[in-house]
């Protein structure tokens, strides 16, 4: 009975280590011969159908050196506040904590908090306060911040995130309902990364 559980165990292993990473998939999408032939037999006189991944464009190729810089585009659901900018490094508001992001950086997909978005520039530093989003950050060194909502850390008026945060706190202190509750939390949270961006 063992070395029957052995021997599957091996066999299972071995079918798992054959599959293909994604770093190892071809960029250009290969074409099933087979479908094709198949196809042209049952049916000469119609094109056979595309697949989803020929209407892709191929992927980019992974540079053999680590760039010198990194690219990043950063959007917004109404607007695109970089486009394919080449930068030093962004620090972006993980969850997890901040993040900075230099050119070769291992890919990764990076949910956003409320916080401060950096883009260093030589001696540049623009920085931006982000509601929520995501960062993904691919192998050939381009980074894509998606945000729900964003605008300059130097728009950000003290007086208003002061009274946000005194206007949700009465809130937080006078809910009834959990629904209350987590709403008047979230205006805490958000006005007082704000406070931080402005103090800090």
């Amino acid at each position: 009975m063992f070395r029957q559980a052995s021997r599957l165990l091996a066999r299972t292993t071995a079918s798992r280590r054959s599959r293909a990473f994604s770093s190892d998939v071809p960029a250009t999408p290969a074409q099933d011969s087979n479908f094709i032939e198949s196809w042209t037999k049952v049916i000469p006189n119609i094109d056979p159908p595309k697949t989803p991944s020929s209407f892709m464009a191929p992927r980019p190729a992974t540079p053999s050196s680590i760039p010198t810089k990194l690219t990043v585009n950063f959007v917004l659901p109404y607007a695109s506040e970089l486009s394919g900018k080449e930068v030093d490094m962004v620090i972006v508001p993980a969850t997890t904590g901040q993040m900075g992001v230099l050119p070769g950086h291992v890919p990764t997909i990076a949910e956003l908090k409320p916080g401060i978005l950096s883009v260093h520039e030589g001696n540049d530093v623009t920085k931006y306060f982000l509601s929520s989003g995501f960062a993904l950050i691919h192998a050939n060194s381009v980074a894509d911040i998606i945000a729900v909502e964003a605008v300059p850390v130097d728009h950000l008026d003290p007086a208003l995130v002061q009274k946000g945060l005194a206007d949700f706190t009465q809130k937080l202190n006078s809910a009834t309902t959990d629904l209350d509750k987590a709403e008047a939390q979230i205006g805490i949270d958000v006005h007082s990364a704000m406070n931080s961006a402005i103090t800090g």
